[in-house]
């Protein structure tokens, strides 16, 4: 009862860590592209697209921490894990748009630059940077407590280097009047936001076409599965994950007709949970292999 309640506990204090930091971001998400379009700063603008990327994985956090609390029923056996999928996949898209845009923006503006507000400018980022600071206090204690927490964690951080290098372009700008120094940063923290987009959506449509998740390697687990005693024969061999760290397996055994099927199958379920962490099982054991589809294996 008491390790329930603890584990109430932490689901509810990470639950206003993230609600705390969401609002925090969403706020200054506002504030920074207002300030970006007063300040004709396209570096302002594009930090504001990079600020979008903690919105999406503090958002994805907190929608799991919820959706995870809700029982799968009749109609979804697996529960709504996917609804972060989904969502993920859909903000990545979004994201890889907004970043052409600004390539295409800043492309433009390096030919005719506008005149930056540079103290506007300084003044927009130098709140970011602090807003990224309190963001990453409320998350560090819970960065390691799941994969969608730690990816809002180093969006954050990383979008702190981005608030940075738009204080460094604004003095740069104030100090030489080079006011294409604001499209070359824009361009750079587009380049910073591109490829975690990218690795994000790829990811994402891996779990939806239900491929082995990203550091599974399927044939070392079937090897590994194939060197325990009695174990003849591996095949029907499926890996995928429903969300990020839900890992699923299902295969066929063939086992030895001399050794114990039962006791052999929890040694599996035992060994692979304990070696991959893939918790969630189906092994189907059989004492020959079967070679066609329409055939009824146990038999």
């Amino acid at each position: 009862m008491g390790s329930e309640h603890n584990h109430s506990n932490l689901k509810d204090a990470r639950t206003r860590s993230l609600i705390f930091a969401l609002t925090l971001s969403f706020l200054f998400f506002l504030v920074e592209v207002t300030g970006g379009i007063v300040t004709r700063s396209l570096a302002l603008i594009s930090d504001a697209a990079h600020m979008l990327t903690d919105i999406m994985a503090l958002t994805i956090a907190l929608v799991a921490i919820q959706i995870g609390k809700k029982a799968a029923d009749t109609m979804r056996t697996f529960g709504y894990y996917r609804f972060e999928i989904l969502a993920a996949a859909f903000n990545t898209i979004l994201l890889f748009l907004v970043a052409v845009y600004i390539f295409y923006e800043a492309y433009l503006r390096l030919w005719e630059p506008p005149e930056i507000h540079t103290m506007g400018m300084l003044i927009v980022a130098s709140i970011g940077l602090l807003v990224n600071l309190v963001s990453m206090w409320l998350l560090t204690s819970h960065k390691d407590k799941s994969l969608s927490m730690k990816s809002a964690y180093l969006e954050v951080w990383s979008d702190m280097l981005g608030s940075m290098g738009v204080i460094i372009g604004a003095i740069i700008i104030k100090l030489t009047g080079l006011q294409w120094i604001d499209s070359i940063i824009a361009i750079m923290i587009a380049l910073w936001v591109l490829p975690r987009t990218w690795i994000l959506l790829k990811e994402s449509i891996n779990i939806l076409l239900e491929g082995v998740p990203e550091g599974i390697d399927l044939n070392k687990i079937k090897m590994t599965l194939l060197k325990m005693k009695g174990v003849l024969d591996i095949h029907e061999l499926h890996i995928w994950a429903i969300a990020s760290g839900k890992i699923c397996l299902t295969a066929h055994v063939v086992i030895d007709e001399k050794i114990e099927c039962e006791s052999t199958m929890l040694l599996m379920r035992e060994l692979l949970a304990k070696d991959f962490n893939i918790l969630h099982t189906t092994l189907q054991h059989e004492r020959k292999k079967c070679l066609s589809q329409e055939k009824i294996c146990n038999l």
